[in-house]
């Protein structure tokens, strides 16, 4: 497996790595973000991005790898094909998610989740939902950037490519804000 340092260069060269003040898909903001699409708009860099995601997992006998619209779609399907299994995704339906387009999991089917970033567990916590509620074997997560180091409990095995450990304020108890930092929503 590759270094931190190595992926966090690989960031920075697909323009991923971000520094300023930013409101997360949570509502809370961080002084860092990482915005995925340019580096999924790249094959050779989601291909590689798949490509280790998978290697954390082989040989588990995942059979589906699920992930959220949008952000885990293209890593869904990457690190599918890495695995030589189907790729699905969970979509919005108000507050949880759920599976359309003719996807369904079965009971007992050995299931791989992914997302780009974890800040709060919340989308992957979604997708776990659906799993559960299929009955299917959730095998882990498999996510590019932990930004919890490693504090988010998703009741199955969580594997990243890099751990960060990003600050996630509340609005109202954002020390950028209070220091009139300029706020930057990258996902809008």
């Amino acid at each position: 497996m590759q270094s931190h340092e190595y992926w966090m260069e690989r960031l920075r060269t697909w323009g991923v790595q971000r520094e300023g003040h930013f409101v997360l898909t949570s509502g809370r903001h961080a002084p860092s973000f990482q915005l995925f699409a340019p580096a999924f708009s790249q094959p050779e860099a989601a291909q590689e991005i798949g490509q280790a995601i998978a290697g954390m997992f082989a040989g588990q006998g995942v059979e589906t790898v699920i992930g959220p619209a949008m952000g885990g779609v293209i890593l869904a399907y990457e690190v599918a094909r890495a695995l030589g299994v189907r790729a699905i995704y969970g979509e919005k339906d108000g507050d949880r998610m759920i599976l359309k387009r003719g996807f369904a999991l079965r009971a007992g089917e050995r299931v791989l989740a992914v997302e780009d970033a974890v800040s709060t567990g919340g989308s992957v916590q979604k997708i776990l939902r659906i799993c559960e509620e299929a009955r299917a074997d959730v095998v882990g997560v498999g996510v590019i950037a932990d930004r919890t180091s490693g504090r988010v409990d998703l009741g199955v095995p969580m594997r990243a490519l890099l751990t960060l450990d990003v600050p996630a304020y509340a609005p109202a108890e954002c020390p950028l804000c209070q220091a009139g930092v300029p706020l930057d929503r990258p996902k809008a």
